[in-house]
C-alpha cells in the first residue's frame, strides 16, 4: 500500500510500462540463439554473478551445450568505456565493470562481454562480423571472435525489449520481496508482481537446509500454489506453471588479490575486512568462524576505491600489524586498478571466492532438466 500512495509516479510508470511491453505496443525482439536472463527486480544483494557462473559451469559440464560456444553479455555497471567491449581477462574493472571481470578471469574459454544495449550485443555476439565495420566496436574486438550459440544476459529482466528463452529471478533470503518496497523506501527496483513473468525463482543465500514447509511457505508468499517439493513447481493463479529452486552460497579458501600475497598472514587470528557490495553478511559469518574482525569497512556497491580508502586500509593495518586484510571476490577487481598500492599492504590482502549451489541434489538435476527443455 505504501507504495500505491506515497511512491504512486513511480509505481504507474512502471505499471504502465509493463503495460506496453505485454501489450505489444511496444516491440519486443527476440536473440537468434537461445538467451537465458538471470537478474532481480531489487538492487543488488541477490547473488547474480555467483549464479551466473553456476550456468556456465552447468552449461560447460552438459554433454549437448559444453561443445557449443557459449557467451555472456552484461551491462558493465560503471565502466568508463561505451558501446560493444570484448572482456579480456587482462583488462580492468575500469573499462569492462567488475563483474564481467571476474567471470572472464574464471572462465577464459567463453566470450564475455558487455554492451548497455542487449539487443545490440546480442547482435554482435551472434554476427561477428558486423563487428568489423561498426564504429561503436572497431577497437575491442578479437578477428577471431567465433559467433555464440548460446548467451547468458546478465542483470536484464527488466530489459524488456529483449525477449529471453529463459528467465531467471533471484530472491534474497533474507530479505524476501514481498515484504519489501519500491525504492526509496525499500530495495526493490521493480514491481514484485514481475517475479511471476519468470519461468524460474531462486531463492538465494539460503540456510544449508530448510525444511518442507519452508520451502512451501517461501512458494505460497511468491504466488505459487501447490509447491511440489518432487518437481520444484507449482502452479500461479493464472493457470501457469512455475519452478522455485533454492540455492545457498559457500567460500573457497582465501586466494591472494596481488601476486606478492604471502599465504602466511591467512593463518594468523586477526582480520580487516572491506567491502564495496550491497550485502557483505555472509562473508562477515563466514570469516567471523575463524578470525577476529578488529576493523570492518563497508563501501558502496561498485565502489570506485579511492587513494584516501586504501589510506584508510593502510592506517588499520598498521595498528594492527599481524592481521590478514580480506575482501570480497568482486572488489578484487576494483581494488586491483588502484595505483600505488604499497608492496607490504600488497602482501596481506586477500580475497575468498564464493559459489553457489542448490540445497538438493534433487533440485540440481531438476534445475539442469527444466533448463535444458527450455532451450530447445
Amino acid at each position: 500500500m505504501i507504495d500505491k500512495i506515497l511512491l504512486f509516479p513511480y509505481w504507474l510508470s512502471l505499471k504502465i510500462r509493463h503495460f506496453l511491453y505485454d501489450s505489444g505496443l511496444k516491440k519486443v525482439s527476440s536473440a537468434d540463439v537461445p538467451t537465458i536472463c538471470i537478474g532481480n527486480v531489487t538492487v543488488g544483494g541477490t547473488g547474480k554473478t555467483p549464479h551466473t557462473e553456476m550456468l556456465i559451469r552447468t552449461l560447460l559440464n552438459d554433454e549437448d551445450w559444453g561443445r557449443k560456444n557459449l557467451a555472456v553479455l552484461s551491462r558493465g555497471y560503471k565502466r568508463k568505456t561505451k558501446g560493444f567491449q570484448q572482456v579480456t581477462a587482462d583488462g580492468s574493472a575500469l573499462a569492462y565493470g567488475d563483474e564481467p571481470l571476474q567471470i572472464k578471469k574464471k572462465f577464459p574459454g567463453i566470450t564475455v562481454a558487455v554492451d548497455k544495449s542487449r539487443i545490440e550485443g546480442c547482435d554482435f555476439l551472434v554476427h561477428p562480423e558486423k563487428l568489423q565495420t561498426s564504429k561503436k566496436a572497431r577497437k575491442c574486438i578479437d578477428k577471431n571472435l567465433q559467433a555464440a550459440d548460446l548467451i547468458i544476459l546478465d542483470d536484464a529482466y527488466q530489459h524488456r525489449a529483449l525477449k529471453p528463452t529463459v528467465s531467471i529471478v533471484l530472491v534474497d533470503y533474507s530479505r524476501p520481496v514481498y515484504n519489501d518496497h519500491l525504492l526509496p523506501f525499500g530495495r526493490l527496483r521493480d514491481l514484485p508482481e514481475r517475479i511471476g513473468a519468470a519461468d524460474i525463482i531462486i531463492v538465494s543465500k539460503c540456510p544449508n537446509e530448510l525444511n518442507a514447509w519452508e520451502k512451501c511457505s517461501w512458494a505460497e508468499n511468491l504466488g505459487i500454489r501447490n509447491f511440489d517439493a518432487a518437481s520444484c513447481s507449482g502452479i500461479r493463479r493464472n493457470g501457469r506453471r512455475q519452478h522455485i529452486f533454492f540455492s545457498t552460497i559457500c567460500y573457497d579458501g582465501a586466494e591472494a588479490v596481488f601476486p606478492e600475497g604471502d599465504p602466511r598472514y591467512i593463518y594468523t587470528k586477526r582480520l580487516i575486512l572491506f567491502s564495496g557490495i550491497a550485502n557483505d553478511a555472509p562473508l562477515l559469518s563466514y570469516l567471523s568462524s575463524d578470525y577476529k574482525i578488529v576493523r570492518h569497512f563497508r563501501f558502496p556497491d561498485h565502489h570506485k576505491f579511492s587513494r584516501s580508502d586504501i589510506n584508510t586500509i593502510a592506517s588499520a593495518a598498521r595498528e594492527f600489524p599481524t592481521s590478514v586484510i580480506m575482501t570480497t571476490e568482486k572488489d578484487c577487481q576494483r581494488v586491483r586498478d588502484c595505483h600505488k598500492i604499497k608492496e607490504e599492504l600488497k602482501q596481506r590482502m586477500f580475497y575468498s571466492p564464493i559459489k553457489t549451489a542448490f540445497l538438493t541434489e534433487n533440485e540440481k538435476e531438476t534445475f539442469i532438466k527444466v533448463l535444458k527443455d527450455g532451450l530447445k
